[in-house]
């Protein structure tokens, strides 16, 4: 027989006790007043979606996803992400709502965990998507929006870093010729391996110079002079195409005066196969991973059969929690309002006017004063 769970919980999940859920479900709040201004409509999809469609159009790898089998058969995941549900509902139940479409999200998602990875399997995310706009000023709105959330949660010192796919891919494209050493480089700006990435570089049978664009990439890191730097690094494909969207995207930045909590990374990789344009990242001192990505991603809705460009981002509450500042303690502490049989009627009555005024009142039972054992104080009522 198997030992009982007892106190256990699945892998990955995690009770949310009142003082963590206090301060998440204010900082949601703010996020929401932040957010809704914008135009953005909230937006809340099913926790179980066909695997078929929107697992299948996911990001996430399928042995992340929460699979099972409902009973017609049917295999189901647990929302790995928000977006492709989004895109899902756009493509049908907003089939004829013109573009472009704002949406955003208050959600829980999941993603099923290893044993040794040591995180959560359900996690809370507040995002937003941007459909049918293909224009940088969507990006520009998206990554303003962004800095502006971050600001409105009290996060104090925080960066957003802005990459675009296209420079990366062009760039490697023009120097390197073999496909599996493009990946191989690839993999090391994912993984912020800049050893690995100049061992590889100097190993290849390329010119001196070809070996330096290389070099040169890992230091386009900064702020608006590095565009200049990267266009200097290209030819006029790809990645020069890149640079000239970065120069305007930056221009519109400018314009909702947020380039002062933003860098530019044009080295920043984040899963090249979904996204097609501008990606970004949002880091926080003290906070070893991003508590926010997003970027642009005009391939996913022809899944869906209603194609369209679009642009997103998605908060990670529960690192969020981290950085954001404690909430302040109420002023006011809550009455305890004590009675005896005889008084209960005088008594609820007299805690329910407390509330409607504004106060906090926990009640008890009790059969005599020798039972509360209490001392008059502002925050007791007795009625004994």
């Amino acid at each position: 027989m198997t030992k009982p769970l007892g106190f256990e919980k699945p892998l990955g999940m995690r009770d949310i006790l009142p003082e963590s859920l206090a301060k998440q479900r204010h900082l949601e709040r703010e996020l929401r007043a932040c957010i809704e201004p914008w135009g953005y409509q909230e937006i809340i999809t099913p926790s179980l979606e066909y695997y078929d469609t929107v697992g299948i159009a996911s990001v996430t790898l399928t042995d992340r996803m929460f699979r099972l089998l409902d009973k017609q058969g049917h295999t189901v995941v647990l929302r790995p992400d928000m977006t492709s549900p989004i895109a899902r509902v756009v493509s049908s139940l907003y089939k004829d709502v013109p573009f472009p479409i704002r949406l955003f999200y208050q959600s829980n998602v999941f993603r099923a965990q290893e044993k040794e990875a040591g995180r959560n399997a359900e996690f809370f995310q507040t995002g937003i998507e941007l459909i049918g706009d293909a224009s940088v000023d969507a990006d520009a709105e998206a990554i303003a929006l962004a800095v502006f959330c971050l600001q409105a949660a009290g996060v104090e010192t925080f960066r957003i870093a802005i990459g675009h796919v296209d420079f990366v891919e062009g760039l490697l494209e023009e120097i390197v010729q073999d496909e599996e050493e493009r990946s191989q480089f690839r993999r090391f700006l994912y993984e912020r391996d800049f050893v690995g990435f100049r061992q590889l570089a100097d190993q290849l049978a390329i010119s001196q110079e070809e070996k330096r664009r290389l070099h040169a990439l890992l230091t386009l890191r900064g702020g608006k002079g590095k565009i200049e730097e990267a266009r200097e690094l290209t030819g006029n494909g790809k990645a020069r195409r890149a640079v000239e969207t970065v120069y305007s995207l930056w221009e519109a930045l400018e314009a909702y005066g947020v380039t002062e909590a933003l860098l530019l990374d044009f080295n920043l990789i984040s899963n090249m196969d979904y996204y097609t344009g501008v990606v970004f990242e949002g880091y926080a001192a003290d906070l070893g991973s991003p508590l926010l990505g997003g970027g642009r991603y005009d391939r996913l809705l022809e899944q869906f059969g209603r194609p369209a460009p679009a642009t997103g981002f998605a908060i990670k509450m529960d690192r969020l929690l981290q950085v954001a500042p404690s909430l302040e303690q109420p002023q006011s502490r809550p009455v305890h309002l004590y009675y005896t049989d005889d008084n209960r009627g005088k008594a609820l009555a007299a805690a329910q006017q407390m509330r409607q005024e504004g106060r906090i009142v926990v009640t008890k039972r009790v059969r005599d004063r020798v039972e509360a054992d209490l001392e008059l104080a502002e925050d007791v009522v007795l009625f004994l």
